[in-house]
């Protein structure tokens, strides 16, 4: 059975987009007390605060822009780079992430399966197709670029790993957010600013809604310039073993290719369903209750 016919099939499970909220609670974490500890809260916005270029130079800028009292920041600048999270790069450029933290990210990054599962499928997407191929998964209301495959044959795409969009304006980003259940969708955007990128970018949590409805029937999202001037891209999801989409895949390139009825839009619609198809039987999925696909 084709990945997009399974994704209409939604016997046994919440209703995505449909109005159906069975997981959101549980999902959002609502009414659930809260254990985190502030010692290592702040240690972590100091490790993102560093690793988005801020290299605490300035440590009564620095204090301020955290939050963090100036003491404590200095105590923790200097346990972290102890235990090599970050180091010093010397007057005038502060600090950056370590050694010992890049080791770690290294160890998790290979040990996910989802990322050594699709890497060798994504590199033939983009040999065969010529465009940009990528990897992403949903964070809040950012997707992270995971995987960035290029054609030898030129360079499209300046993404790079470990970047950040806004899902709501992006194919891989709303693929995603097409399968929440319509309650973890409106308490994710609900208040929230919804920055416009171009004329077809959803600024309400309704909007975004009817949008996603739509993306999910077609089972691929397509782009022709809509986040990015004279940029196109489409994308796809990826299923586990259990159906539940982890991750969604994405081809971009020139705009010119990305426009629905063109001869090539077509291969590229056929060659990406294609792939993540073959990534998602590769992590186990198998169809609606075990189906064989013949």
């Amino acid at each position: 059975m084709p990945l997009s016919d399974a994704l209409d099939d939604d016997a046994g499970k919440p209703a995505a987009l449909g109005g159906g909220d069975a997981l959101a609670g549980d999902a959002l974490g609502a009414d659930r007390p809260t254990y985190g500890v502030p010692p290592v809260t702040r240690a972590i916005k100091v490790l993102r605060h560093v690793a988005s270029g801020h290299g605490c130079t300035n440590i009564s800028a620095a204090s301020k822009a955290l939050g963090i009292n100036r003491t404590t920041l200095i105590r923790l600048l200097h346990t972290l780079a102890e235990e090599r999270m970050i180091e010093w790069q010397g007057e005038g450029r502060g600090y950056r992430l370590g050694y010992g933290l890049l080791g770690l990210a290294a160890e998790a990054l290979s040990s996910r399966d989802l990322l050594q599962v699709a890497r060798p499928h994504l590199a033939e997407l983009a040999q065969d197709t010529g465009l940009s191929a990528h990897l992403g998964v949903l964070d809040g209301r950012e997707v992270v670029y995971m995987i960035r495959e290029v054609p030898r044959s030129q360079l499209v795409s300046n993404v790079r790993e470990g970047t950040r969009l806004p899902a709501h304006a992006t194919t891989m980003g709303r693929m995603l957010l097409a399968h929440l259940t319509a309650q973890q969708l409106f308490d994710l955007y609900s208040g929230t600013p919804m920055p416009e990128y171009s004329s077809v970018t959803a600024t309400t949590p309704g909007a975004l809604f009817d949008q996603l409805q739509a993306d999910r029937a077609r089972g691929i999202v397509w782009s022709d310039g809509n986040f990015e001037p004279m940029i196109g891209s489409c994308a796809c999801p990826v299923l586990d073993h259990g159906a539940h989409v982890v991750a969604s895949i994405n081809l971009s390139g020139p705009n010119e290719a990305f426009i629905q009825g063109a001869e090539v839009a077509q291969r590229i619609d056929q060659a990406i369903r294609d792939c993540a198809e073959g990534i998602s039987e590769a992590l186990g999925w198998r169809g609606p209750q075990g189906a064989d696909r013949t």
